[in-house]
């Protein structure tokens, strides 16, 4: 019985293989999007994807090929392409400006760009498309459904951003003295992100950082300059200590008061 059932069971998928390349093969431009809507119901979006992009051309600047190119998008993100599906979303959208599906793609598109955004570590390009594309959004569809979502996601964006210039400042700050005065550097960076994203998740360990570099950079300071420069550490700590005043940082920033004063009487 069980051989007889994986028989059968071939004989389906060699039918239904060998019908699908039919398909591939036929000139029926109707045959192939109905087989199309088909295949996308079913979640077979390779399949679905290929015989939509087969006919986009043929029903392009038709009411259809309005269907067909948003289809085609949804295709993709399907199959969790996000590069491709925003691709067609933006060509939907430059077809169909007014079109029944353009709210959902403008959206699409900065979801797509979200979905595809890397880990901080690394290249952020993407990242800052997502947030361009999402404020185009809320800025054309204030009061859509769909606005609150997209601004979480945009400040999700920004917290990431941050974050990647929170590694980039501690990487000055590990440089320490090396080729250079990279705690000076570390204090600018972490200062320009606290500016640019001042709502932050990050903010706490951004204002800690500026702390520690300039802490380090007055101990390594000439002599005729450390007492200034521990006097900017002292500011440092109560504006750190003021907005932040228990966190697991707060023993530390209390050491380095403490050190500061000794040097500034």
């Amino acid at each position: 019985m069980r051989k007889i059932i994986l028989y059968i069971a071939g004989i389906l998928i060699f039918t239904s293989c060998g019908s699908y390349q039919k398909l591939l093969k036929s000139t029926d431009a109707e045959e192939k999007l109905a087989a199309a809507k088909n295949f996308f119901l079913e979640k077979k979006y390779v399949k679905s994807a290929t015989l939509f992009l087969d006919v986009a051309q043929t029903y392009k600047n038709t009411k259809q090929g309005e269907e067909v190119f948003y289809l085609l998008s949804e295709s993709y993100m399907g199959q969790k392409d996000y590069y491709s599906a925003s691709e067609y979303y933006k060509q939907y959208l430059k077809a169909y400006p007014r079109g029944e599906y353009a709210k959902e793609s403008r959206y699409m598109i900065g979801y797509c760009y979200y979905l595809d955004s890397p880990d901080a570590r690394l290249d952020q390009s993407t990242t800052h498309q997502a947030i361009d594309a999402l404020t185009e959004y809320v800025q054309i569809y204030p009061e859509s459904e769909k606005t609150a979502e997209a601004y979480s996601l945009i400040a999700e964006l920004q917290d990431k951003l941050a974050y990647k210039g929170y590694l980039n400042a501690k990487l000055y700050l590990n440089l320490g003295t090396y080729l250079g005065n990279n705690l000076r550097a570390a204090v600018i960076e972490a200062d320009n992100i606290l500016k640019e994203f001042p709502e932050t998740k990050h903010r706490e360990i951004l204002s800690f950082l500026i702390l520690q570099a300039k802490y380090h950079e007055a101990a390594l300071s000439a002599a005729e300059k450390r007492k200034e420069r521990f006097s900017e550490v002292i500011d440092e700590y109560y504006k750190y200590a003021t907005e932040f005043p228990n966190t697991k940082h707060s023993s530390e920033a209390a050491r380095m008061l403490k050190e500061a004063k000794r040097y500034t009487k």
